[in-house]
């Protein structure tokens, strides 16, 4: 059976995600109870687990009271364990589980914060990433290196490119003004602003894509196009070298 994931939006650009699958309802994330209750009370699904990516409140602002409602089962990284509300799992790369479609990977993507997960369910064709890779961005590196974010998301990068990435924020739009630029001349980044910015003046979300769209259109996964190297004057640097002067523009847009 394929995956059913609904889309909740949280505080006020944050997302939450409920993820139905053959084992039951998980969800990743908690920015905030409410929204999340909604969902699951118009769906009339009931969760077993929930998933933590890291340890920032705006991702755990509502673990306790979801906790508290459903009995849920709270899993997070184990690197940030100290930080996050208590763990029933403290997960770490290699700690698969679940069958079919609802079949899970932990991923371990330093760079925002130490200790980052992203979920990854092959078999159903979903990648989680919260902050790490974002539409058309990424997230801030706050605790980690330039060169481990790189690196994260190359991991990322190297799944297969029709899985459906699903990321923790709506900042496609500002994320979309920085990648033009540093990236101007792209056909498939200019025609994905346009359709993005058609779906924000309708209020739909646009934080969730193919990873092959990302591949094609973010620039933080780019870095070894020519014409990206050519507008930020790094011709002969190596791809890490690039990311990092991409990501602190970022920081400064």
């Amino acid at each position: 059976m394929p995956l059913e994931i609904l889309t909740v939006p949280c505080l006020s650009d944050n997302y939450a995600y409920v993820v139905k699958g053959p084992d039951g309802v998980c969800l990743i994330d908690a920015p905030e109870a409410a929204p999340i209750i909604d969902a699951l009370e118009s769906s009339g699904w009931t969760p077993g687990v929930l998933m933590i990516t890291h340890h920032h409140h705006d991702h755990v602002g509502g673990v306790e009271e979801l906790r508290e409602k459903y009995g849920l089962k709270v899993m997070g990284p184990k690197a940030e364990e100290a930080k996050l509300p208590p763990l029933d799992m403290a997960l770490a790369e290699g700690m698969n589980g679940g069958n079919g479609e609802g079949y899970t990977v932990p991923l371990e993507v330093p760079g925002h914060t130490l200790g980052h997960l992203a979920f990854h369910f092959p078999n159903g064709g979903a990648l989680f990433t919260a902050d790490s890779l974002m539409a058309l961005g990424c997230g801030r590196v706050f605790e980690g290196t330039f060169e481990q974010m790189h690196n994260s998301l190359q991991k990322l990068a190297a799944l297969p490119p029709e899985t459906m990435v699903y990321s923790g924020h709506e900042y496609t739009m500002s994320n979309a003004r920085f990648a033009l630029s540093v990236d101007p001349d792209n056909p498939a980044l200019l025609e994905r602003v346009k359709k993005v910015a058609t779906r924000r003046e309708a209020g739909e979300p646009t934080a969730q894509v193919t990873l092959a769209e990302e591949l094609a259109t973010n620039p933080f996964l780019r870095c070894g196009d020519a014409g990206i190297r050519a507008t930020v004057g790094m011709e002969n640097a190596t791809d890490a070298e690039v990311f990092a002067e991409i990501r602190r523009r970022k920081d400064a847009f």
